[in-house]
Order: structure tokens, then sequence, then C-alpha cells
């Protein structure tokens, strides 16, 4: 079962976590997890230049270790770098030494700010500690980029219904993801439709 949007409960568990940006304006903010990748993040902030967008990149460790040049271009474009820990680990599936280690690695190469847990899966416990010091984002739409069923037709179709005032929209930036085929249509939409993109909230304080 695909769930395009968190349970309403994750937000009583999570309390200060962001799952949507304040705003009563037609805000949008798009970010793109577990890059980066020459395949992929290059082609991604050539369309978001091409709309003078600005994004969040909530970027592996283990990936920016290997492509710090990509890191340096993503923030010279003005575009904000959250971490999205080293490995790609599941906080529910991990315990909460190894959890937090896995994060604070990441952090060396991305950020101390800004953290999205992979998948979305952390502990009350690992939430607690990380928010010490980072502020933790997950998301109000899931794209399933990822998800080699779902076809870019029908991720567009579902974008175009759920978007909605302040929603915080997640894809991927990896070459797997499907993201690259439908990415600019839908800003397009978006743009058509009265809404802008929006990273201000999340200003990094590094």
């Amino acid at each position: 079962m695909r769930l395009y949007r968190p349970l309403f409960f994750l937000k009583l568990i999570y309390p200060e976590a962001i799952f949507r940006i304040k705003t009563s304006n037609k805000e949008l903010c798009l970010t793109f997890d577990d890059g980066p990748h020459p395949d992929s993040t290059l082609p991604i902030l050539n369309i978001l230049d091409a709309h003078s967008i600005k994004a969040l990149f909530f970027c592996s460790g283990q990936e920016a270790e290997k492509y710090p040049a990509l890191i340096s271009l993503i923030r010279s474009k003005g575009h904000i770098i959250g971490n999205h820990g080293y490995h790609h680990l599941d906080g529910f599936k991990t315990n909460t030494h190894v959890y937090i280690g896995n994060i604070e690695k990441g952090a060396k190469f991305t950020s101390q700010s800004l953290m999205r847990p992979p998948y979305g899966r952390v502990r009350p416990s690992q939430y607690r500690e990380i928010s010490k010091n980072s502020r933790v984002v997950f998301w109000d739409l899931m794209s399933y980029d990822f998800d080699e069923q779902m076809t870019s037709e029908k991720i567009l179709k579902i974008l175009k219904k759920k978007i909605k005032t302040g929603s915080v929209i997640v894809f991927h930036d990896k070459p797997s993801s499907s993201v690259l085929s439908f990415l600019e249509e839908f800003i397009s939409y978006a743009l058509g439709k009265g809404y802008r993109f929006v990273i201000s909230q999340f200003s990094s304080k590094e």
C-alpha cells in the first residue's frame, strides 16, 4: 500500500518535525533525497535553474563524500543541503547508538542543521537525540518516483491532484528514479496554477 501522505499520528509523535511549510500563500517546497549523483543531479539542477527554483537536497553522506564537487555545485546555485544519513539505514531496524552514529557521520559531509530520516522511519528515542542539533524534516507528499511499478503519467496525475498550500514534496536524486521524466512538466503545471517554490523556511545556519 502506498502512503502519499504521512499518517496523521506521526505529527503527534514528532511534534517539532517539519511536515509542511507554514504559509497561507500558494507555496510548495521541492526536496530531493539520496544524491548526489552525476547522472541525475546535474539534469535536475538544469531544470531547476531554467525556472529559477531553489530546492532542498537531502544527501547521502556516502554519496556526498564520493562527489564533493556536486555538493559544492548544489550549494553554489543557492539550494540547501540536508543530511540523509551516511548509509540509508532504517531507524526501526537499527539500534539507537548505531543509528545516531550513522547520522553524525553523514552530517560531516552534508549538514549539521537539517536531517531527513531514511524511509521516514525513526524511533522516538532517535528523534529526540537528532532534534538536539538538527531540525527533522519529513514531508507532506511522497512522489514514489523510486517505484518501478509507478509510471511517470501516474505520478504526475497524483502530484497534480494532491499538491496543496505548504506541501513539502519528495523526489529522488539518483539514476533509478523516474523524476527526470516528469519534473519539468510538474513544475510547469504548478507554476501555471499559481504556485511558487520556496526554501526560505529552511535557511541553513551553517
